[in-house]
């Protein structure tokens, strides 16, 4: 009995250590080069992270492990918003400068550039590959679109309500969706026909910002004007909603990790925050340097990346990770 005793608070010890391990992670900036403004981030196949040098008109590459970057031109009145990392391993950008899908080479940096097809700004700002490998994006003008990237085809759609599409994400079971920052909605694409279909949110005026999909492909949406995180479960067709700890929330980004552990960027805090859906419980994380304006989330197992263009620096939450 003694030794089976023994076996058993062992094992509690060691869960237990987990939990605190999992539960306190350690968070470290790297500078980017000043006046660089990173807006989103993109882990990489190799190890690195990709950055949009938003006001350099540059994509920028951060090696952890030495610290050091390197910017990307991207072309003539370049301003980059996303960067996601395709099925080839590439960056893919939307740049609202130039109107255009970017795609480097991260062998080569070589820049490929796909004009929109219309002589309208879209003001594009993010972007996701879907299960067939074409590649879907918004624009808060009021426009969605396509790209192939086998045939360099690209197509533009007008959102059903005009101004607002921003974030957008792809869930497991290949539906893809964007969340209308303008119009307070969510809204699903049918990949066959583009047609997007528009889902109310059950709190008015929310300001759906961006959206993310956890294992179960339930749409997760990061509500700006409200504060709010809200799940919607296209299954059941209902909704829940939390409010972030702190006064004067606004809930920017959105990411959903390899747990189902959901991450939040609160820009009227400064902070970001993690939301367990088992427990309903949010974590807080302050970060190191303040003003640091995190406008979106990305991550890869046991790292959850993070661009903080008020401070010209990115940043990782990771657990075993140097914090050097």
């Amino acid at each position: 009995m003694k030794t089976r005793w023994s076996i058993v608070v062992f094992v509690a010890l060691i869960l237990a250590s987990a939990a605190a391990y999992a539960a306190d992670p350690i968070i470290r900036e790297y500078p980017v080069p000043e006046g660089a403004h990173p807006h989103d981030v993109a882990p990489a196949a190799d190890g690195g992270v990709w950055y949009t040098a938003q006001h350099q008109g540059a994509l920028g590459y951060l090696d952890p492990k030495t610290g050091k970057t390197r910017h990307i031109p991207l072309g003539k009145n370049s301003s980059p918003h996303g960067v996601i990392v395709g099925p080839d391993g590439a960056p893919w950008i939307t740049d609202s400068g130039m109107n255009a899908v970017v795609r480097v080479d991260p062998k080569t940096d070589k820049v490929s550039t796909y004009p929109l097809p219309i002589k309208q700004t879209a003001n594009l700002n993010t972007a996701t590959f879907d299960q067939s490998g074409t590649l879907w994006f918004t624009g808060q003008s009021g426009y969605y679109g396509r790209l192939d990237p086998k045939t360099s085809k690209v197509e533009v759609f007008e959102a059903p309500r005009g101004r607002g599409p921003y974030g957008i994400c792809t869930a497991p079971d290949g539906t893809v969706w964007y969340a209308s920052l303008a119009g307070s909605h969510i809204a699903r694409i049918d990949t066959k026909t583009g047609k997007a279909t528009v889902i109310e949110p059950p709190t008015r005026g929310q300001g759906a910002r961006r959206v993310w999909a956890d294992s179960k492909s339930r749409v997760w949406v990061s509500e700006w004007n409200s504060g709010q995180v809200s799940v919607y479960d296209p299954k059941t067709n209902q909704w829940r909603q939390w409010k972030l700890p702190g006064k004067n929330t606004q809930t920017y980004a959105v990411f959903v990790d390899d747990q189902d552990l959901v991450w939040l960027s609160d820009f009227g805090g400064d902070v970001i925050v993690r939301f367990d859906p088992t427990t309903e419980q949010f974590t807080v994380f302050t970060l190191p340097t303040r003003g640091a304006r995190v406008r979106q989330i990305l991550g890869r197992p046991g790292e959850v990346w993070l661009p903080e263009s008020g401070v010209d620096k990115v940043a990782v939450l990771c657990n075993g990770c140097d914090p050097h």
